[in-house]
């Protein structure tokens, strides 16, 4: 297997593994009944508590050395608690309000409420391309939640509200961690970010009265905590070792397509072609993000592309 075909099975791997997460989190609350904040308690405890043993293994001093300072202890925190946090416990109300589907797509708002924090910050209007994906996100999520009705609302609005929380909240978890990242391997920030989200989450989750869980409910738990976080960030990790972010960002629409998949063959829910098409609106602002800054730029690109 050459390394571009390592990159690629790496980058697909991870986000059909986080699809089979929210699809199995939708059952959990369909057919299991158990409570939201408990599978997210769990589920940031125990990944971030693999995740951080892993990297003790790999690097135990790089793995202290980010508690050492505390400006990096503060940035942690506010990662865990103003990023991973809501990113987790959102997308996964989301889900419980509405279905995995529509979760997962509304959580590809995400660019959105980045493009619109940078020009916000800048005191300047956005790129011609950026104002094509707003748009775009603006007509794919209208679909989405009204199924082309426009006096009518198809998801009820505790899902729209969760479901664009977990856009905002998925930027947020992009644009806080930034410095940290420079300096600390990936892995070792979102393992503590995780750990300590959840540990400051347990009261709410109330961790301590564990629901009566069947079997299969047992199962779906454990494959949410690994495989659907732990193995399926270290894949998306391991892809950019092969290919490039812009690459990887456009591969992780695998993410809503297996979820999609699932919900309808395995769940039977019901989803619409507007909702369909709603879907793919905003996914096209993952692609659009992806292109070359200057492609709208015609005689810039022209230019450089003359024979």
């Amino acid at each position: 297997m050459t390394d571009k075909q390592k990159g690629f099975f790496y980058a697909i791997a991870g986000p059909v593994l986080w699809g089979f997460s929210g699809s199995i989190a939708q059952y959990l609350f369909t057919q299991e009944s158990i409570p939201t904040q408990w599978i997210v308690g769990i589920r940031l405890i125990f990944a971030g508590l693999m995740l951080v043993i892993w990297c003790y293994f790999v690097d135990s001093k790089e793995l202290f050395a980010i508690l050492k300072k505390p400006r990096y202890i503060i940035q942690l925190l506010a990662f865990g608690l103003l990023g991973m946090l809501p990113a987790q416990y959102t997308y996964f109300m989301a889900i419980k309000y509405g279905n995995a589907p529509t979760a997962t797509v509304l959580q590809f708002l995400g660019p959105l409420f980045i493009i619109l924090y940078i020009s916000l910050r800048k005191l300047q209007l956005p790129r011609r391309i950026d104002i094509i994906s707003i748009f775009l996100a603006l007509l794919g999520t209208f679909l989405l939640v009204t199924h082309g009705h426009i006096n009518q609302l198809m998801l009820s609005p505790a899902a729209v509200l969760w479901g664009v929380g977990a856009g905002i909240s998925q930027a947020s978890y992009t644009l806080l961690p930034r410095e940290l990242l420079k300096r600390f391997d990936a892995r070792i920030v979102t393992g503590w970010s995780m750990l300590l989200g959840g540990i400051v989450f347990a009261p709410f989750a109330n961790l301590s009265h564990v629901p009566t869980l069947t079997p299969t409910a047992w199962i779906c738990i454990i494959f949410i905590v690994t495989g659907g976080t732990m193995f399926s960030y270290l894949f998306y990790l391991q892809s950019l070792n092969y290919l490039t972010p812009a690459t990887t960002g456009m591969l992780s629409a695998f993410e809503p397509l297996t979820a999609t998949f699932l919900a309808v063959t395995v769940l039977k829910t019901h989803v619409s072609a507007a909702e369909l098409a709603g879907a793919l609106l905003i996914l096209g602002i993952t692609f659009l993000q992806a292109l070359p800054p200057n492609l709208f730029n015609l005689r810039h690109y022209q230019k450089n592309h003359s024979s």
